[in-house]
């Protein structure tokens, strides 16, 4: 095993969402930071600009799911919202395998930026209803933060990337700093109008969403490279953290490359794991030693626990009414990725009193209405996806493999997620919900789903009778738990370290210098998607792990040590 020779202020795992944010707020702060990525680096050929096609009529995607199949993504190809584009940002299966109780849809990439390359650039602030629904209906627990806490590093985020969309007032979705309006469709208006006539309690706004990254390393990378303090390291897949047996203090990592498969050590003063929420407590578990046999950081014996995901729900049809497509993007054109907008309600039942009784809380809905290129005269192409808030339940957690391993012989994450009566009524409602406005709209309904199943056995009416059998097969395996892509918690934040892994600024309670700030810090997990909160909360993070490293707080003991 090699040794790194330089010792780093700080060592960043993960380059997405949390870790590309990471990087620019340390480095800007003055901290010397190394960077590993397990996946391969980035360039200008893999995002040349697809060939011109004529418009295609919408379609189940059979063909360009067999091929990534073929490729050794027969995970990856199950994913309802399937896009042979993005396919390549995406993990082989082969190499990349998980173990579930039951049907779990794991869609993940590993390259740097992780799954910034596939994502759907929507941002969206979190409000108090998430952060502190226990108090309202005494399920699970509030978050040691509330929104107040978290507004300054919504502002600092979006002002940073260029965030378009539209004020509307809404407690439940609180407005941002934009750099531009989003603009709806005509046919998502006529959606719109519809929908708030007749259910008042449904407020249709457009798309918050980030601009396109034309640079495509990720604008906080490029960031911190400016500062001349940031060392990047890519496939670097990181095996274990260590800790100091003299301190207690974590002390940096061993990863293993991931072409050569040869292990190095590298040493820091400061841990900030960015992996992603199954990623880093599979990271934290597998870093078990002497002084944590349970796990990394895991006193507590929750390390894992409260795992989550929303409960999914699509809808996918034609508006009659409004042939064609049309666009409304206002952000700079992109040549790799199409225009990008559409429509969002944000939960809406049980919010300030309960409203629904046969489940707690409740879902959202994103889509997009007219906006897909189609034939000329075919009706424009209506998507529209639910997420429901699932409950958060000790139960459910993530484990270690004890016997499978991955290509370079790290333990392989075990998904243990099963859903209750409360889910499956939500997703119910959802499914109806999505019909319903659908339907009020005028639209042909190709079908509507859930990880329940389809709800009607009329289905792709145009399509032919081997591809509808296919997809009646495959869809509840495309839309079981993880198809939302917004899986969270295993370990949490929290106020008292007998309930939580982290305290409110992402600092483990067992380790002071090990902080955890991508989704896997999260206590409950909302209707709203969690990427803009996970780039809020590795900001907060990261200004207090600047200040405490400052004054030799988290890495005193660990220097004497040496």
């Amino acid at each position: 095993m090699t040794s790194l020779d330089k010792r780093y202020d700080a060592l960043v795992i993960g380059s997405g969402a949390a870790g590309s944010i990471a990087v620019k707020e340390l480095t800007e702060r003055g901290l010397e930071v190394l960077l590993l990525e397990a996946g391969r680096d980035i360039s200008e050929a893999d995002f040349t600009p697809p060939p011109e096609t004529r418009p295609q009529a919408m379609s189940i995607s059979l063909g360009g799911r067999m091929r990534s199949g073929l490729k050794g993504q027969y995970v990856q190809a199950r994913r309802a919202m399937f896009k042979e584009q993005t396919s390549p940002f995406l993990v082989n299966d082969w190499q990349h395998p998980y173990s579930s109780d039951g049907e779990f849809l794991w869609i993940r990439g590993r390259q740097l930026g992780g799954r910034l390359h596939s994502y759907g650039r929507v941002l969206l602030r979190s409000s108090d209803h998430e952060f502190k629904a226990a108090s309202h209906d005494g399920h699970g627990e509030d978050w040691p933060i509330s929104y107040a806490d978290l507004a300054p590093y919504y502002d600092r985020v979006e002002e940073f990337l260029g965030i378009y969309g539209t004020s509307e007032g809404l407690p439940n979705l609180p407005d941002g700093k934009y750099r531009g309006p989003s603009l709806l469709t005509e046919a998502e208006k006529k959606f719109k109008a519809t929908v708030e006539n007749r259910w008042s309690n449904r407020h249709v706004a457009p798309w918050r969403y980030a601009a396109p990254n034309l640079h495509r390393v990720p604008l906080g990378i490029l960031a911190a490279r400016k500062t001349g303090r940031l060392t990047t390291r890519t496939d670097a897949i990181v095996q274990k953290i260590t800790v100091n047996s003299k301190t207690g203090l974590a002390d940096g990592a061993i990863f293993i490359d991931r072409n050569t498969k040869a292990q190095s050590r590298v040493y820091a003063d400061v841990v900030v794991t960015c992996a992603s929420a199954i990623e880093s407590v599979r990271l934290l578990l597998n870093s078990a030693g002497d002084a944590h046999p349970d796990g990394l950081a895991n006193s507590s014996g929750l390390l894992g626990h409260y795992f989550m995901d929303q409960t999914p729900s699509l809808l996918f049809g034609d508006d009659p009414n409004h042939p064609g497509s049309e666009s409304t993007d206002q952000a700079p054109p992109d040549p790799y990725y199409p225009p990008i907008g559409g429509v969002y309600i944000p939960r809406f039942e049980n919010l300030d009193s309960t409203t629904r009784s046969d489940f707690a809380r409740g879902w959202a809905v994103q889509g997009t209405i007219g906006r897909m290129p189609v034939p000329d005269g075919a009706g424009g192409v209506v998507g529209l996806m639910g997420f429901g808030e699932m409950l958060p339940y000790y139960d459910n957690r993530i484990t270690v493999h004890s016997r499978r391993t991955d290509a370079w012989g790290i333990p392989i994450p075990r998904i243990h997620l099963s859903i209750t009566d409360n889910e499956r009524a939500l997703m119910r409602a959802q499914v109806r919900g999505l019909r319903e406005m659908a339907e009020a709209s005028g639209y042909r309904v190709n079908f509507a789903a859930s990880a329940l199943g389809l709800d009607s056995k009329k289905i792709w009416p145009d399509a032919d009778p081997l591809s509808r059998a296919i997809f009646r097969i495959g869809i509840k395996r495309s839309l079981a738990m993880g198809a939302a892509i917004h899986e969270c918690g295993g370990a949490r934040m929290g106020s008292d370290p007998a309930k939580s892994i982290l305290n409110e600024f992402n600092q483990a309670w067992d380790v002071p210098n090990l902080f955890v700030t991508d989704a896997s810090a999260y206590v409950s997990n909302g209707g709203v998607g969690p990427t803009l909160t996970i780039m809020a909360l590795t900001a907060r993070a990261c200004e207090y792990i600047a200040r405490e490293h400052a004054n030799g707080s988290l890495h005193q003991r660990s220097e004497q040590a040496r």
